[in-house]
Parts: C-alpha cells; sequence; structure tokens
C-alpha cells in the first residue's frame, strides 16, 4: 500500500480546519506597514507632491499602489446569488455506501470530510435583505482525498425551467425591469410573472416560490436539495439515478410574510446573523444527507421523467435513505476571501459520482465554469486558498491571470520524454475519474422529450399537500405577488394559468388581485399528497430558539432566574429586553443587564415572548405602549406567548382576549391556550416552564386564526 493510499483524511479534516489556509493569513498585529511588494512605509497620509500645495507626483508608487487596489477591490458579483453567506464544517458518513458509490468520501464512517458551504439568496444584489421571498441557495465544497466535489444545490427541489437554454430568459425576467431597475429582490412584478404565463412548466416552481419555503427561519433551518438528476457509479461500473437531499436536525421552519418584511427594514443581515451567532455560542448546525437512488432499469416506471428539473421523485415512492450527517463548525475568517471569492461548479464531481441527460443539469456544467472565468479574473481561480483542493494538484496548465503556483521544469505538456512521461495518466486502479459507459444514440434535433409535457400534475401534488394555514399563506402570497403586477390582462393569465393546477386555487388568487374567477373549475387529475413536502411534517424542538424576556425594574429575581435556567437546559436561548440599556434592579435589590432596548429590539427577532412576575416591573411595562405592541405582534405571528404571577396583566392589557382573567382566582393554576402560557400565584415554575418549551418547540399556533375569542393585534 502506497502513501497515497494510506491517506487519512480524518487528518486532513483536522489539518484543514487549522492548516488550509494557514499560508495566506495574516492577522498584521504589532508589524511594520509595507507595500505589497513589501517596502516598509513611513507615511501613509500624505501623497508625495511637488512642494506642500503642489501636485502629486506620478512617481510616488504607494500612493499608485494604495489607490489602484482600491479601485479594483470590488469583483464582479454574481448574476444570481449574489448576497450570500459562508461556514465551514465536516461531513461524516454513516455508513459505507460501496454498494451504490465508489466516491471515497462516502465510505468510511470514521472519516472527517472538510467542507465549505455558502447559503444564498438567487435574485437580489450584493446589498438586498436575507429575507426576501426568493430561492435560498445550499452549495457544498467538499474537499475530498479524491479532489474537491461540489454539490451545488437550492432549498427547493424543483426549479423554474427544464432546459439550461431558458436560464438567460428566466433570470431576465426575475430581475429588477431594466428600465427603472426595479424591484430589487422580488419577483413581484410584471416581468416576471408575464415569464411565467408563457412558460407554464413553472407552475411546480411558482407553488413552492409562493409557499413558506421562500421565507425560512434560518440557514439552520431548512432543507437543501442537489435539484438535478445525478449517477451513483459503484466499483463494478453499476449506474443508478440519484437525487441528493440536506435535512437539518432542527426541523424546516419559517417566518411569516408580515415578519419576512418588517426584518428586511430591521435587520436585513437576519439570516447571516443567525448562523453567525449559533456558530459562535457553540450551537453547531446540523444538517443529514440523504439520497434516493433509481436503479437504471426503473427509469421509466413513474408517470414523470426522473431527468425532468421540474418534478420531484416523491419521498413516499421513492424512499430518501439517510447516509451521512453535515455539522458546521466554524465561521469564516474573512468574508471576501472566502465567502465572496468561494467557486462552485456543478461539474466538480469525484469518481463514482457522474452526469445524467438532464437538460437543466448539463448546461449548468458549461456555465458555472465560465461565470468563475469573468468573476475571478481567469483560468486560475482554482488556486485561491478558498478553492484548493486538499489533495495534490499535478498537470501541464501554465501561466494565465494571477498564477500562483511557481512551476518546476521544462516540461508542460503530454506526452514527453525528458520527464519520463510526467505527470502520467492515472487508471482505474488508481481511482482514476472514469465516466459512465452510456450508450448515446440520436438525431441533432432542437426538441424536448414528450415525457417532459405534463406541466401541471405535481403542481396540484404539491397544492394537496400542504395544511391549511399553509394554502392560506400561498393565497396571500399570489394576492402580493400579482397584486403587484400593473399588467391586468397578465394577472389574469395568472388565474388561468392555475387554475390548470387547481380551480378553488384559481377562484381565490383571482378574488385577491381583480381578476375574473374561472368559470369551471379546472384540476391537474391529481388526488394524491405527498406529506414530506409539508412544514407540518417536520421536526419540532425548542433547541436554539430564542426568546424575548420583557422586564423592568422590580422584577422578581427568582422567579426569572428559574425561567432562564429553565430555558438553558433546554438549549433555549433568552434575552432581556427592556425600556433601557443598562443594568436593572430587582425588587429584593438584584440586578441584571438589559440586552436589547425597545429601540434596537422586536418581536419579529425572537421565536417567542415571555413576561416576568413584579408587581412594580408589570405596572411599568403596562405604560409602555413598546411592551404591549411587542407582545400583541408576536400572538399576530401566532408564536408562543407566556407570562408568570403579575406579568400575566400585561398579556390581559393586551390584544389578546381570552387570557385576561386566566389563573385569576386559581392558585398556581397553569392555563395553555393556543400557545398562550400563564400561570398566576405560583411559586413553582416548573410546570409552567416545561409547557412553554413546548410551546415554543411548535414553532407557530396556527390554529390561533380559527378562534374568535382570541383576537390577533
Amino acid at each position: 500500500m502506497d502513501s497515497m493510499q494510506k491517506y487519512n483524511q480524518t487528518k486532513i479534516y483536522e489539518g484543514a480546519k487549522n492548516d488550509q489556509l494557514q499560508t495566506f493569513r495574516s492577522n498584521h498585529t504589532d508589524q511594520k506597514l509595507t507595500t505589497n511588494q513589501a517596502v516598509k512605509v513611513i507615511n501613509t497620509d500624505d501623497s508625495l507632491k511637488a512642494g506642500s500645495r503642489g501636485p502629486t507626483l506620478i512617481e510616488d508608487f504607494h500612493f499608485r499602489e494604495k489607490l489602484t487596489h482600491f479601485d479594483h477591490e470590488r469583483i464582479p458579483e454574481r448574476v444570481v446569488h449574489a448576497r450570500g453567506f459562508g461556514v465551514h464544517g465536516y461531513f461524516q458518513a454513516y455508513e459505507s455506501m460501496a454498494q451504490y458509490t465508489k466516491a471515497k468520501f462516502l465510505q468510511d464512517p470514521s472519516v472527517k470530510t472538510p467542507v465549505f458551504v455558502r447559503f444564498s439568496t438567487v435574485v437580489g444584489s450584493r446589498g438586498s435583505a436575507d429575507t426576501v421571498r426568493d430561492v435560498r441557495g445550499f452549495a457544498t465544497k467538499f474537499y475530498t482525498e479524491d479532489g474537491n466535489y461540489d454539490l451545488v444545490g437550492n432549498n427547493m427541489p424543483v426549479f423554474f425551467i427544464q432546459d439550461a437554454i431558458k436560464f438567460p430568459d428566466m433570470v431576465h425576467a426575475i430581475k429588477p425591469e431594466p428600465h427603472n431597475e426595479i424591484p430589487q429582490a422580488s419577483s413581484a412584478h410584471d416581468t416576471f410573472w408575464d415569464f411565467v404565463v408563457n412558460t407554464p412548466e413553472t407552475a411546480h416552481m411558482i407553488m413552492w416560490l409562493l409557499s413558506d419555503r421562500a421565507i425560512p427561519r434560518s440557514f439552520r433551518m431548512m432543507e437543501g436539495f442537489g435539484v438535478n438528476t445525478f449517477r451513483f457509479i459503484n466499483a463494478e461500473g453499476k449506474g443508478r439515478f440519484v437525487k441528493f437531499h440536506w435535512k437539518p436536525l432542527l426541523g424546516v421552519h419559517s417566518l411569516v410574510w408580515d415578519e419576512a418584511q418588517k426584518l428586511a427594514g430591521k435587520d436585513p443581515d437576519y439570516n447571516r446573523r443567525d448562523i453567525w451567532d449559533a456558530i459562535n455560542m457553540g450551537e453547531f448546525p446540523e444538517y443529514e444527507l440523504g439520497v434516493q437512488m433509481i436503479d437504471e432499469e426503473d427509469e421509466f416506471k413513474f408517470g414523470f421523467d426522473i431527468l425532468d428539473a421540474t418534478k420531484i421523485w416523491p419521498e413516499e415512492t421513492i424512499p430518501v435513505k439517510i447516509i451521512g450527517k453535515m455539522t458546521l463548525n466554524r465561521n469564516v475568517d474573512n468574508f471576501f476571501a472566502e465567502t465572496e471569492q468561494v467557486a462552485f461548479c456543478a461539474g466538480n464531481v469525484v469518481p463514482g459520482i457522474d452526469f445524467t441527460n438532464d437538460p437543466l443539469l448539463q448546461g449548468r456544467l458549461f456555465s458555472y465554469l465560465d461565470t468563475q472565468l469573468i468573476r475571478l479574473g481567469g483560468p486560475n481561480f482554482h488556486e485561491i486558498p478558498i478553492n484548493r483542493p486538499i489533495a495534490p494538484v499535478h498537470n501541464n496548465q501554465r501561466d494565465g491571470y494571477h498564477r500562483m503556483t511557481i512551476d518546476q521544469g521544462t516540461v508542460s505538456y503530454h506526452p514527453n520524454s525528458i520527464q519520463k512521461n510526467t505527470p502520467e495518466s492515472a487508471s482505474d486502479a488508481d481511482n482514476g475519474y472514469l465516466h459512465y459507459a452510456e450508450k448515446v444514440d440520436g438525431k441533432k434535433i432542437r426538441e424536448r422529450s414528450e415525457s417532459f409535457r405534463d406541466n401541471y400534475s405535481q403542481a396540484t401534488l404539491f397544492w394537496n399537500s400542504m395544511s391549511e394555514p399553509e394554502k392560506q399563506h400561498i393565497i396571500d402570497a399570489f394576492h402580493f405577488e400579482v397584486g403587484s403586477v400593473n399588467d391586468k390582462y397578465i394577472r389574469q393569465r395568472v388565474v388561468d394559468m392555475f387554475n390548470n393546477v387547481d380551480g378553488q386555487l384559481a377562484t381565490e388568487i383571482a378574488k385577491g388581485i381583480g381578476a375574473t374567477p374561472p368559470k369551471t373549475a379546472g384540476k391537474a387529475g391529481v388526488t394524491a399528497s405527498s406529506p414530506a413536502v409539508s412544514q407540518a411534517n417536520t421536526i419540532k424542538t425548542a433547541k436554539t430558539r430564542k426568546v424575548a424576556i420583557l422586564v423592568d425594574n422590580g422584577f422578581n429575581y427568582t422567579e426569572l432566574m428559574q425561567f432562564m435556567d429553565a430555558m438553558k437546559n433546554a438549549g433555549v436561548n433568552t434575552e432581556i429586553v427592556s425600556k433601557n440599556l443598562g443594568m436593572i434592579t430587582s425588587e429584593d435589590g438584584k440586578q441584571i443587564e438589559v440586552g436589547k432596548n425597545f429601540l434596537k429590539a422586536a418581536s419579529v427577532m425572537y421565536d417567542a415572548v415571555y413576561v416576568t412576575g413584579g408587581r412594580q416591573s408589570a405596572d411599568s411595562l403596562l405604560k409602555q405602549g413598546d411592551a404591549l405592541h411587542f407582545v400583541n405582534e408576536a400572538f399576530k405571528h401566532a408564536k408562543a406567548v407566556g407570562a408568570t404571577n403579575e406579568g400575566v396583566d400585561l398579556l390581559a392589557a393586551s390584544q389578546i382576549q381570552g387570557v385576561a382573567t386566566a389563573g385569576t382566582e386559581n392558585n398556581g393554576e397553569l392555563v395553555t391556550e393556543l400557545g398562550v402560557v400563564t400561570v398566576r400565584n405560583a411559586t413553582d415554575l416548573n410546570p409552567f416552564n416545561g409547557e412553554f418549551i413546548k410551546a415554543i418547540a411548535e414553532h407557530r399556533h396556527w390554529a390561533r386564526k380559527n378562534q374568535k375569542d382570541i383576537v390577533p393585534a
């Protein structure tokens, strides 16, 4: 066994975590200022002039270098996925996948493969907000012993189009309109919906885009999908069709639209701040990797084309096999050097993973590489530290913009005799990349397979799979999005198009956008559903959630400490919110520091709200409109709301009806109603704390919408 075969990837990870970029790091602490050529600089505040008031001299090399570098500090932003956020981590397989693929990083459960993940929004520019309604990118770079593997996906399993040749049209339509550069990071405008009604294959993706999936609560709480159909190839050369899934262990959860809009103004960095803070606190996001596999002989067994990127493979029909877990545990050191310069390419695969004839994937194999050439200044972008493989690189590529490698020797060609024909081609025994031997036979033709013609059945399947709250959110999203379209003809065509998905859906859309409901209700003839696509069926946990504690001077210290300790033990984060920053004093003279004041905080930044007891504190909060608004807004957004003892008075004074007298006459009786948890006259808060943790874990309490005795703000 040679040294390469002894390659220990666990050591690769441990070394990479600390050393991968170490050669390129410098914190410049306690060092002398130099030029980029390492010449020490005496003065960097004044340019070289002909006299103190004279013109600057062109010979001032420091001035020219400094200004030239500044002028070129910005590289072209990505056309799509411009706003992103990157995180380091590692991946471990649960079991050997040798039966299905020879990809080495999927073989040994003891091996940790380093990864870099970039989350992103698709449509907006780098300066847009995190919480806009959009598809989210979920791209993962695996630094494996056989080279880099890029799994470039989204948080939705389907896409707008079936053939990549339409990608420029789709992006041009959804981007800000060219005459006025409006709107930013939004699909709520004429050109996009004009494209939609003229491109029926978009129907399924539109249902996903207008669902809660388009406004995730956190990057830590959204799924990822490879979207396209790939192949697994095992050592015997047997191929299987495969789709990739990332499943977050915190479950799949979303914002509500009102929250998303408000957060875009109050904290446009909400999602990136959320994952940055979580990692810094040691709450490392985890995602299980799953695969759906179809044997080649079963390619035509289903009622949809498995190469059609506008179709899912329903998990109830083709189960997801969970094969490993990814843990994200380290933030970047420098956003530009890592997150902005990372280059993902769908064509970066390793032995054991190959492509299919998915026409969207075929175009991606060209487009990603082509994009990086202009963004990152030429063919050597792979030498930027964040893109460098951990495995050694040996080839005859030379020169070009920004070449980092100093190649030695006289040979830069193959075959050669001067260097004994090295570097020589690898063999299959060396685990060299061997393309799958797929038979291809056909005439050159611009035509789409007839099996791609079904545009509506899976859009109906998705609609059938939604819970009632999710359906209402989709209808509301249509009202906002299509209601923003100025052209009434396009609005009507949207109604007519989605009548092919579901007649009642089309009727509800028409009500909100001033269009005519369909005369005859249509449907794609699908009655089946896929429970796996509904967020109602996701994991529900209170871990890593964030609770705002409303409190003021005169609070009950013992009560507050009991609550905070219980939340900490359950993995729930808390933050004290009050009128002013600084220290506040309890009724028995103890002090605690305020984390946020009402000017900086808002209920939309938290998963739940709690009001602690203490007569003076409660009376003070009752006089503060901000405190009442905080509670009302959290309740409106269906979040858990809790209060103990005198703190219940604030809820009773709010617009939450039905809790005003809850427990007033019953000492210590716990009252839970639709996610509102209260107790009065209690000294033992353990029952309350346990019930409140359960309420947080539910994420939302949609049943409030149907209660007449509880009125939202």
